[in-house]
């Protein structure tokens, strides 16, 4: 292998796995880049290869530390970390024309895997420039003796896949969906809080942390006029149970499979919702979700669930209610462990509770001296509360400190109907969004809310979001419009209109299409988009893709016969010689291929002297112009003037007159 060869296989090594160097550990990045850093050097200095056992021991060792890094060797981590180590390592052993071939084929499975962590616009770009460049190396690794030309090279790279685009276009369109994303691996991470915010758990602190991000949720789009700002609660995970420090989903998300009755009092809403990947089997939406989606369903407490960890961007399309009475009639055991609270613990929220039992309070009046004392004492919205310890953490909250974030109001406030009497429950979501460029609705972490459920007799659960009692800005105007300047906002929930803001709003549009017509385009998608062709059914999807396919490859067949055709001079002078030719052919005096100009004039003008002066001086001509000196332009100009004029005397006999 040449040694230019040798070191643009190195370059493009190192670019195809640069991503995945803040993906994998430390030792990972510098075991790697110590590889292709002595390769690169062995390849400049003519060392000799390393010997086998050297190899050995270090695949041994690149093997035994992912295992001591991951606790594994497969999966989407500990396998992209392996793939980049035993990668580097082949390169030690590549000195052939089939291990060069092996290697770049490796670079086109590496270059997929980084879809299994991101699906961005400039991520696709990046492959797409990848591709291209180990499309190059494959050129130049079947091009023997010598490295072309980086030129050339990257010419013909884009050539190939230039030709290869359309029937890209055309598979992607036409080629039957599968169900589910079109990326996915099992994640190595396990439980625990999710990649859009929130978790499967709450206590105090936890939401505020989410908070502090301005990642995006999910998008919506409405197929009507967006809900007001107040009638934006999406519903997420339900909280039933409470251990005297974090609320958990408890048992009835396990042991009531069935979704509760509810009773619509509002006009349905239609929208569709793309979804980031959470790793957790809730699906958000718009509160209260009428009916689940085809691979979803509504669990006890009314919330959206997926029968698989959502992993993926994932789009679907649902249908709220957002006025209804939910669950009228419950089972008694439901209501019963909704009023459930540990044995001991917060005496002092405890004694505040049953003096409103004291007064015979109705549970509609409890909720409202809640709300009462949550409005009227010195309580502050921030998300800097400061820590609260020991066991009477919420009796620290409401008597103490009186500041804290959504969870910290929304877990006190149910621990207080409860120890009153009236069943609650904690839910968890998002509140608000905020618009984007286009038609749609961006939701953030930072919109991420807790908000408390109370069931009252004749009315079912009802929504009381005491955080609105202590900051009613949080519902209207969003996090940003409800804390001060001195609070850690993220950039994007304080609002504003200036430019950098816009264009993260216009790269946020970009990206809502991108994932709308390419991540998102599934089967339901992709239904929707070939009926509007004419194609309904899958039986017409595939001849339109067979009748497509076959065009493609017979208009490209024709496009390289039409190349592998006979060729014309590119040379006007030989041209036109040759034209000059062609004519005393048809005059009866062709030129043999082993014939020279001169020759061949003389040939001519022995045969025909009334041309001889002509067709001599044309071939003397021609042969200055197109051996010797090349001519000016005024003699080529000349000579294919004089050229084109000539024509040979006719040969026939003319009538005799009478």
């Amino acid at each position: 292998m040449p040694v230019e060869q040798r070191l643009r296989l190195i370059a493009v090594l190192t670019l195809v796995m640069a991503p995945h160097v803040v993906r994998v550990p430390l030792w990972v990045g510098l075991f790697t880049g110590v590889i292709l850093g002595w390769q690169a050097m062995a390849a400049w200095r003519a060392w000799p290869p390393p010997a086998r056992w050297l190899r050995l021991v270090l695949a041994l060792a690149a093997f035994v530390g992912v295992y001591a890094s991951y606790g594994r060797v497969d999966g989407q981590n500990a396998g992209v970390a392996l793939l980049m180590l035993m990668l580097a390592l082949k390169l030690t052993e590549t000195h052939r024309h089939r291990d060069m071939m092996i290697l770049l084929g490796l670079c086109y499975f590496v270059v997929i895997s980084h879809f299994l962590f991101s699906q961005e616009i400039v991520m696709a770009v990046f492959l797409g420039l990848a591709g291209w460049l180990i499309t190059a190396c494959f050129i130049d690794a079947n091009h023997p003796g010598r490295a072309l030309p980086i030129r050339d090279l990257l010419r013909r790279s884009a050539g190939l896949l230039a030709q290869a685009l359309p029937l890209a276009a055309l598979l992607f369109v036409l080629f039957p969906r599968i169900p589910g994303p079109l990326w996915g691996l099992p994640s190595d991470s396990g439980a625990g809080s999710a990649r859009s915010g929130l978790s499967d758990s709450m206590e105090p602190g936890s939401i505020s942390r989410v908070a502090l991000s301005d990642a995006v949720a999910f998008r919506v789009e409405f197929e009507g006029p967006v809900p007001a700002a107040s009638q934006r609660y999406w519903r997420g995970p339900v909280f039933w149970a409470f251990d005297g420090r974090r609320w958990t989903t408890g048992w009835p998300a396990r042991y009531f499979d069935s979704a509760p009755d509810y009773q619509p009092q509002a006009p349905p809403i239609s929208y569709r919702l793309t979804l980031e990947p959470h790793d957790q089997d809730w699906l958000l939406a718009l509160d209260l979700p009428a009916r689940a989606p085809a691979d979803a369903y509504r669990d006890a407490a009314g919330s959206l669930r997926t029968r698989e960890p959502i992993g993926q961007r994932r789009a679907f399309t649902l249908t709220s209610v957002p006025g209804y009475t939910l669950q009228p009639s419950p089972p008694p055991a439901l209501l019963d462990y909704a009023r459930r609270l540990p044995d001991d613990g917060n005496p002092r929220a405890r004694a505040l509770a049953q003096q409103w039992r004291d007064r015979e309070l109705s549970p509609a009046d409890i909720v409202t001296a809640g709300l009462t004392r949550f409005r009227e004492q010195p309580f502050r919205y921030t998300l800097e509360p400061g820590a609260l310890r020991g066991d009477n953490r919420l009796d620290q909250f409401l008597f103490d400190t009186r500041a804290g974030f959504c969870e910290h109001y929304a877990g006190a406030f149910v621990f207080l109907m409860r120890a009153a009497g009236v069943p609650a429950r904690v839910v968890t979501g998002y509140q608000g969004g905020s618009p984007g460029l286009g038609d749609y609705l961006i939701v953030r972490a930072a919109d991420a809310h807790a908000w408390a459920e109370v069931w009252l007799a004749g009315r079912g659960w009802v929504r009381i979001d005491p955080t609105g009692a202590v900051a009613p800005e949080r519902i209207e105007s969003g996090l940003g419009g409800s804390l001060g300047a001195d609070e850690p906002v993220p950039f994007l929930a304080r609002g504003g209109g200036d430019l950098l803001r816009r264009a993260q709003l216009a790269w946020d549009w970009a990206n809502a299409g991108w994932n709308r017509w390419f991540l998102a385009y599934g089967p339901q998608r992709q239904s929707e988009f070939l009926a509007g062709l004419g194609l309904p059914d899958i039986r017409s999807m595939i001849l339109a893709l067979t009748l497509s396919l076959t065009a493609c490859l017979a208009l490209i067949g024709a496009v390289l016969v039409w190349q592998a055709r006979p060729r014309g001079t590119a040379d006007p002078v030989q041209a036109a010689w040759l034209r000059l030719c062609n004519r005393l052919a048809t005059a009866g005096l062709p030129r043999r291929d082993d014939e020279g100009p001169l020759d061949y004039a003389r040939r001519v003008a022995a045969a025909r002297p009334d041309c001889a002066a002509a067709v001599n001086a044309l071939a003397r001509k021609y042969v200055a112009i197109r051996y010797r000196h090349g001519g000016s332009r005024q003699q080529r100009q000349a000579f294919i003037r004089d050229a084109r004029g000539f024509r040979p005397p006719s040969t026939r006999r003319r009538p005799t007159r009478i």
